[in-house]
């Protein structure tokens, strides 16, 4: 089990394939599986390395409340542990909150930037579709029937019929590996903290210089793809890809189109 001690507390991290480095970093309450559809393909052009998160998955969870800072000093002290100078970033939802941190503030790091599902904060980011909203503050029926609704609200239509069995072992790895409801708060303050305009992203984001991919399921109802151009128009260098056939999760629903974008931005 590899874990590597970073900003004082164990981080645990895994490494697939070789080449130029990348890392993945995973979205509030997941751990690096929301990864593994992605990762096999990924490898065979790269040294990916993922991680749980603090407050996730194998890795400690210290009291909180988190923020975007703190866990991309996480990431600083794994990449130096693992003896790496520079790596791309891809992040992924709250990941992407992460990933801006750690351009911003590590940017000799940042080979390139992958902000996906994403947005800068602040108030005149494009919000949650108030449909994916609705479903997702219902606390209503079991735990399994929630995490259903949830799945079905954040995918593209028609993918949660499509692959029954793979919605089955998604609701199975959740109910088996949940977050403790103190790591989940601790998680979201990160969202939570950059809604206020100071603390926003946008306005920072003309500082970054690392050529940067902008990647989106065109279904997005968690985090619209309307906040692809609003990125694009805050980055000097930024380019953005929608993915059809997705929605928010496109790294379960279409992993290998969209590793192949990524790859084809990458190489």
């Amino acid at each position: 089990m590899p874990t590597l001690l970073s900003n004082g507390i164990t981080l645990y991290y895994e490494t697939h394939g070789s080449g130029e480095p990348l890392v993945l970093i995973n979205g509030l309450a997941y751990d690096l599986w929301m990864w593994h559809k992605m990762v096999p393909f990924l490898a065979e052009h790269f040294q990916v390395i993922t991680f749980d998160n603090r407050g996730a998955g194998q890795s400690d969870a210290p009291k909180g409340p988190y923020s975007a800072d703190m866990l991309a000093d996480d990431l600083a002290g794994l990449l130096e542990g693992l003896g790496i100078p520079q790596a791309a970033i891809f992040g992924h939802s709250m990941g992407g909150f992460i990933a801006q941190a750690f351009a911003l503030k590590y940017p000799e790091k940042v080979s390139k930037l992958i902000l996906a599902a994403t947005n800068f904060g602040g108030p005149r980011h494009a919000p949650i579709t108030q449909e994916a909203m609705a479903v997702l503050m219902d606390i209503s029926g079991d735990p399994a029937a929630r995490l259903r609704r949830g799945i079905v609200v954040s995918c593209a239509p028609g993918f949660s019929e499509a692959n029954a069995d793979f919605v089955e072992e998604w609701i199975n790895y959740r109910l088996a590996h949940p977050l403790n409801p103190e790591s989940y708060q601790a998680q979201l303050a990160i969202g939570l903290s950059l809604l206020a305009e100071p603390a926003s992203f946008e306005k920072k984001l003309s500082a970054v210089q690392a050529p940067t991919l902008i990647l989106f399921g065109e279904h997005d109802k968690v985090v619209p793809p309307a906040n692809a151009q609003l990125l694009a128009q805050a980055l000097p260098h930024a380019q953005i890809e929608i993915l059809p056939n997705a929605g928010h999760f496109f790294p379960f629903e279409i992993p290998e189109p969209a590793a192949k974008t990524v790859t084809q931005f990458l190489k």
